[in-house]
């Protein structure tokens, strides 16, 4: 693994490339950028599947968005899709740059959240050749009422976020909630989600479990990539379980998606929804069968 910098939108953002076995830096290889769920930094399950795509043959990019981890950006922990698209192309690019590369075979892979920014991505960027998708967040105005207290949850946090954005705008301020409590209503992530809560699981020091910009959520909440489907003309596979989170927004994403050459591959769990989901984050058994489908299907 090297440590790597690279430019978005004049941010230094910085990442992890991993290199293949028997790396032979006159090779030239097929690359793959790797995201991860929303608030994360490179070291969770971006770097985990980063690495483990390495073994498979390719050079891999895991990196941290702008306002996260060693990337710079302000305020902290804002997140923002759109700017993480932006994010996902311009880490793209820093890839066709590098020699080692193969401009014609460089693809991205995105976990949870990340495979929405991937796929809104790759919907408008033709350097994406491919695309790959594992327990893929997608939402739209109705599946976020689900997850955020219905129309009057959805609507509270707008409200907040506005607000919090012309506190920012106005005074400099920032204001945060947690980013997972099993306590606190008003986090970003509130429930018993293991996963997050588990300094041997996600909980590592580079994360942050208590700041959650509260400007976030206009951004988070109203977005919607289910539109993109139709604009995405690369080869995708998606890989999903009835377990995960919002199953049928990936089988419909998947059956408006604009390419003939794509793949859906349905895991089997007796998890309910959403705990399957935070399984593919780094459980031994989902992310090395995801890792080895996705493999076998780049072959492809």
């Amino acid at each position: 693994m090297q440590k790597v910098s690279f430019q978005s939108e004049g941010l230094l953002l910085k990442g992890h490339l991993f290199l293949p076995p028997q790396y032979n830096e006159n090779k030239s290889y097929p690359a793959l950028v790797v995201s991860g769920s929303w608030t994360t930094v490179k070291e969770q399950m971006a770097g985990l599947y980063a690495e483990k795509l390495a073994q498979k043959g390719f050079i891999t990019l895991a990196f941290d968005f702008r306002n996260f981890g060693e990337s710079e950006g302000e305020p902290r922990f804002y997140e923002n899709p759109g700017l993480k698209k932006t994010d996902v192309k311009n880490a793209v690019a820093y890839l066709s740059s590098l020699p080692q590369v193969d401009n014609k075979r460089i693809g991205a892979l995105g976990v949870c959240a990340g495979a929405m920014y991937t796929l809104m991505a790759a919907a408008e960027d033709d350097q994406i050749r491919f695309v790959v998708t594992v327990a893929s967040w997608l939402h739209d105005a109705e599946a976020v009422k689900l997850f955020y207290g219905g129309e009057a949850g959805v609507s509270a946090r707008v409200e907040a976020a506005r607000k919090a954005k012309k506190a920012y705008a106005d005074e400099g301020t920032v204001a945060y909630v947690p980013t997972i409590s099993e306590e606190d209503e008003s986090a970003a992530m509130f429930g018993p989600y293991d996963y997050y809560l588990n300094p041997s699981r996600g909980a590592i020091k580079a994360w942050s479990a208590d700041k959650f910009a509260v400007m976030s959520w206009e951004d988070w909440l109203t977005t919607d990539p289910m539109p993109t489907a139709k604009n995405l003309k690369v080869p995708t596979l998606m890989i999903h379980s009835d377990g995960a989170v919002l199953p049928q927004y990936t089988k419909h994403y998947f059956e408006q998606i604009a390419s003939t050459d794509k793949e859906l591959i349905w895991m089997d769990t007796d998890l309910e929804s959403p705990f399957h989901q935070f399984s593919f984050y780094d459980q031994e058994k989902e992310v090395n069968e995801a890792v080895e489908v996705a493999a076998e299907w780049l072959a492809r």
